[in-house]
This record gives structure tokens, sequence and C-alpha cells, in this order.
């Protein structure tokens, strides 16, 4: 097995006295595992931090046998470490990458769409910058791993316009007049979920990020899974603050 690559650093676990299994996000061949040799040494600390982008070469024998990985640095984000809620940020939508994807299954959006997170962080590192993208990111990852939720119509009248629910239960949308006498025990749904674009404000990154948050515990990170979610609750703090 042979892979090159520019991936994108998400959990790195030491091994050993000097060396760490990393797991990166591909572009082509998903998330793939690798040892690297000397991974917890002061040259390549820097270069595996969540986040940044890496040359990749894998190598190995065989399929089942974990690939010998040396990297070299294509672009770091080591100075948004350094920026509490950027650093959040970072170490969530990494961690979730990490735990809730099998591994060595392609998942090019998934891919496209963290890259594309992590450089509105960059670009941006106030949350009004880059919320509704990771609101995206968590929308994108549920449906790749087949709890996507279903927003094209109202879950009770199929009405197409006027959603501004989604039922905790179904994880389909529901209509102002539908939800109107349930509204207490359903999810509100803020618009640019549904539409793509357009302007955010702190209630609707907060409601959107409440929104995917349920699903992703309730559907994906379960039992051993779910520790990452601490992650979140400190990204969630932080936004919270500012909201």
């Amino acid at each position: 097995m042979h892979i090159t690559a520019t991936a994108i650093v998400c959990a790195v676990l030491a091994h050993g006295e000097h060396g760490a299994v990393v797991r990166l996000m591909t572009p082509d061949d998903g998330l793939q595992p690798g040892y690297v040799r000397g991974g917890r040494s002061r040259r390549l600390r820097p270069v595996l931090l969540p986040g940044n982008l890496v040359a990749a070469d894998y190598r190995a024998r065989s399929e089942d046998q974990l690939a010998a990985l040396t990297v070299e640095l294509a672009h770091s984000r080591a100075g948004l470490h350094a920026e509490p809620l950027a650093a959040a940020a970072i170490d969530w939508a990494t961690a979730l990458t990490a735990s809730a994807l099998p591994e060595g299954q392609p998942f090019p959006q998934l891919y496209a769409a963290l890259d594309g997170l992590l450089n509105a962080i960059e670009a941006a590192p106030s949350a009004r910058g880059w919320g509704a993208a990771l609101a995206r990111y968590e929308l994108l990852l549920l449906g790749e791993m087949g709890f996507g939720l279903d927003l094209t119509a109202c879950a009770v009248t199929d009405a197409r316009d006027d959603l501004i629910y989604v039922s905790p239960k179904s994880g389909r949308a529901v209509s102002r007049v539908a939800g109107e006498d349930y509204r207490d025990k359903l999810l509100h749904l803020p618009a640019f979920l549904l539409t793509g674009g357009g302007a955010t404000d702190w209630p609707d990154i907060v409601e959107a990020l409440r929104l995917t948050g349920h699903f992703l515990a309730r559907d994906i990170l379960t039992d051993r899974r779910a520790a990452v979610l601490a992650s979140r609750e400190r990204l969630l703090e932080r936004i919270g603050r500012l909201a």
C-alpha cells in the first residue's frame, strides 16, 4: 500500500517513547492512520498539530498493516492554536472527523468542507466568520454517515415553505403552522441551513449548532466516541460568551 496526498492532521496519539499514531484526512482515501517515527520530537510536534496541512507519504506491505507515515509541513495553522476560540473550533472539527469517520473510506465532500472550514477560521478567527460553516460541516457529516436530516418538506403537511423547526425524533423539517402547538418540543431550524448562504447572526449560529449537536450526540458520538463531545462543549461555552 502506497498513498501520497496533501492531508489534514486530525488526531495524534503517542505511541512508544518517541513515535505517534497519526490520523490524517486525505482527499481521495478518507481518514488514514499511520505511524510516524519521532512524531513526538521537537521537530515534528509543530508539524503534527490538528488543522495543519501536510504532505503525507504512507507505505505498508499490506492493507492490514499500520502504514509507516512520513510528513512534511505544507501549511501551518499553528498560530491559531494561541487564540482560544479558533483553537477550540479546530480541536472540535478535527476530533469529530477522527472519531466519527470509518478509516479508509473516501469522503471527498467532507475533505473539501473541512478544508473550507479551516480556511474560514484562519481568515476570520471570530465565530461570526465561521460559525455557519461549522454547522454546515456537521450537517454534511451527519448525511455522509447515513444520518442526514430531511429539510426538504414539512413532516406533517409536506409543505416546502416556512420551514422553521426540526423534529428531534425523526430529523425532518416542520413548518411554522404545523409546529405551532409543539414549538417547545421542536428544534429550531435557522434559514441559512436551508439556503446554504446568507448573513447569519449569533442566535442563528447557536440554534444551528444546537440542532446538529443533538443528532451528533444521539446517532454518531455514542459509547467511547462520546468523549470528544467535551471539545464541543468547550467551544460552545466560548461562543456563548460572545452571543
